[in-house]
């Protein structure tokens, strides 16, 4: 089983900064295209942004791709979530999945079938 470990969010006034990491546990994450996903009180989890297994290929959803890096470093099993100039509406549970790709335009669809336990960003003064 592909799990996955998110932390890094808590809360943060808006225009305000956070970076939320995402580990692997029993398998290299350099194997995998990882993508963010995110999911707001009453709404659907969607995608964020995600990363090539290289790390050579990124996509971000429009409302974020100005102000979230996604980047990963595969000796430390792990990518982040750069979120710079945060808003209200980014608030959110985000989690971390495996993907099976990242390329074109696309974020990526979740292959493990399960879901880790996320981390909360809430963005408010």
């Amino acid at each position: 089983q592909l799990q996955l470990v998110e932390s890094g969010g808590g809360l943060v006034q808006p225009g305000g900064s956070l970076r939320l990491s995402c580990a692997a546990s029993g398998f290299t994450l350099g194997d995998y295209a990882i993508g963010w996903f995110r999911q707001a009180p009453g709404k659907e989890r969607d995608g964020v942004s995600c990363i090539s297994s290289s790390g050579g290929k990124t996509n971000h959803v429009s409302s974020v791709k100005s102000r979230f890096t996604i980047s990963r470093d595969n000796a430390k099993n792990t990518v982040y979530l750069q979120m710079n100039s945060l808003k209200p509406e980014d608030t959110a549970v985000y989690y971390c999945a495996p993907v099976d790709s990242c390329s074109g335009y696309a974020l990526g669809i979740p292959i493990s079938g399960s879901w880790g336990q996320g981390t909360q960003v809430i963005v408010s003064s």
